[in-house]
Parts: structure tokens; C-alpha cells; sequence
């Protein structure tokens, strides 16, 4: 096989896989604070190997000497674009679109016997009921914790009303009186380029970024203030027209790295019919 079947060949692996980041975004494009991905691309550069000059290493060698390795393209990285999507009016107290971008909830979710401590940016919050439905807690759609300040936010049940004030606060109202059972644990991701997707809309520190960086570096709590808006959700910041121009580009890419190849094994047959 050529040089340039090669590149093509490698190339359309790695074409394949951004078309999958960009179908993936697509079919997110409804998904309460959803933040897209975007594949960036870099080049294989040929390197020559020369290392293998000591004799002993020549016995039973079958490559010839100045191998050359690399060819094509990769996807060097997938990187998420925090943007705040635009903001939906739900009128539903329980649903909370953050602010500024950056900010996330957080989420306690167990999975595999391991609990770990989750981010995201989707509020749309339940209440599900604990203790023989004598209390109820904060939980997203998957039914996991939301953290408040002082862990999982648990309030007594048989109140009148339950609302989310814009510093965070939860009150809840039974009859003339207001309490607050607890405050959303919303942090800020300093570097956000650290977070890696989760699954279930939600993010967590990478290992890799644990090893680099100190927590405190990297995930701080909100500062005070409005963070937050109840009644609304924050809606994906998918944009249908550039992902599916996106889209168009990746599959001509595509094929005409298929051309390539087929084009070079026709021309193989050609010489084959000469000889």
C-alpha cells in the first residue's frame, strides 16, 4: 500500500470519529445544559527511525533501515464549549438555570459501588422522597443528590411550598412561615478545560488533572451574589447550522480520503495487468 493510502486511510479513522462528536451534539441539541464539543484535528509528522545501527539488532531484522512512521491526521482533543446557552422559561420553581459561565452544580452520584462528586449545568431539579416519605431530597432526573453546602439538601416533608432564591437558598413554606433547609453548593470551574464528560450530562475532574493540579486550583465555590435564576432552564448551547455545515465538510473530507484509496487501487490493477 502507498504512502498517500496510508494517509488516507488513517485519516478516515480519525474523520469518523469527529463526525461522531458531531452527531453527538446534534442529537443533544435539546438536552437542558448541554455544552457541545468540538473536535480539533493535528497532523502526523514523519519521523525517520535511524536507532537500530548496532549490528546485533540488524539479525533477523525485516524492516530496511530509516523506517518512517506517521502518516495522516488525528483528533488531537475534544474540547467542550462552556457558553451559556440561551435561557428557557419553565415557570416551574424547582427549575434553575445558572447565570454565568463556568458555574456548575453539583451532584453526588454512586456508580459501580463508587460514589464521586459530579458537575453540571442542567437544574432542572425533583424532590424524591427518604425515610418512609417523612422527608424528601433535592435529586436531578437521574435521582442523584444535589449537594448543598452541608451535603445532600433533606427537608422535612409537609410543607406548602418550596422555592430557589437567586444566592441559592432553598426556603420552603408552611403556612405565614419561611425556612431555609439549605443552599446550593454551585462552584466555579477555574479551569474548566480539566473536566471530562461523565455520562448523564454531567462532568468530573479528570484523574490526569487531579495528578496536575491542586482541587483548590481548579474547582472554587461561586462567589455570593446572583448566580442563578428560578423558573428557567439554560438550554443547549448546540448550533444546528454550524454543526450541520460541520457535518457537510467532515463527510466530503471523507470521501474523498475513500477516493484516495480506491483511485490507488486501481491504479495497482493497472500495473499488475502490465507485468
Amino acid at each position: 500500500m502507498s504512502r498517500t493510502m496510508i494517509q488516507a486511510a488513517v485519516t478516515m479513522n480519525q474523520l469518523q470519529n469527529k463526525m461522531d462528536v458531531i452527531g453527538n451534539n446534534m442529537a443533544n441539541s435539546q438536552t437542558t445544559g448541554y455544552k457541545s464539543r468540538q473536535a480539533n484535528f493535528s497532523s502526523l509528522l514523519f519521523q525517520q527511525m535511524d536507532n537500530l545501527s548496532d549490528p546485533a539488532n540488524a539479525e533477523g531484522r525485516l524492516t530496511p533501515d530509516g523506517l518512517r512512521i506517521g502518516s495522516g491526521a488525528k483528533l488531537g482533543s475534544i474540547n467542550a464549549d462552556f457558553q451559556v446557552g440561551s435561557l428557557r422559561k419553565t415557570d416551574r420553581s424547582l427549575d434553575t438555570a445558572l447565570l454565568a459561565p463556568n458555574l456548575f452544580f453539583q451532584v453526588e452520584a454512586t456508580e459501580n459501588g463508587v460514589t464521586e462528586t459530579r458537575y453540571t449545568r442542567d437544574g432542572a431539579f425533583y424532590l424524591s422522597p427518604i425515610n418512609g416519605n417523612q422527608e424528601v431530597m433535592l435529586v436531578d432526573k437521574n435521582g442523584h443528590a444535589i449537594l448543598g453546602a452541608d451535603g445532600p439538601i433533606i427537608t422535612a416533608a409537609g410543607f406548602d411550598d418550596i422555592s430557589v432564591q437567586p444566592n441559592g437558598q432553598i426556603v420552603v413554606k408552611r403556612g405565614d412561615d419561611s425556612e431555609v433547609v439549605g443552599t446550593l453548593a454551585v462552584v466555579e470551574a477555574l479551569r474548566p478545560h480539566l473536566l471530562e464528560a461523565a455520562g448523564e450530562n454531567a462532568f468530573r475532574l479528570s484523574e490526569e488533572a487531579n495528578a496536575q493540579v491542586a482541587f483548590a486550583d481548579a474547582i472554587q465555590p461561586a462567589a455570593g451574589g446572583k448566580m442563578l435564576e428560578s423558573g428557567k432552564l439554560e438550554a443547549s448551547n448546540v448550533n444546528m447550522s454550524k454543526e450541520m455545515s460541520d457535518l457537510i465538510m467532515t463527510q466530503r473530507a471523507y470521501q474523498f480520503n475513500a477516493r484516495t484509496i480506491s483511485t490507488g487501487d486501481q491504479m495497482s490493477g493497472l500495473i499488475n495487468q502490465l507485468r
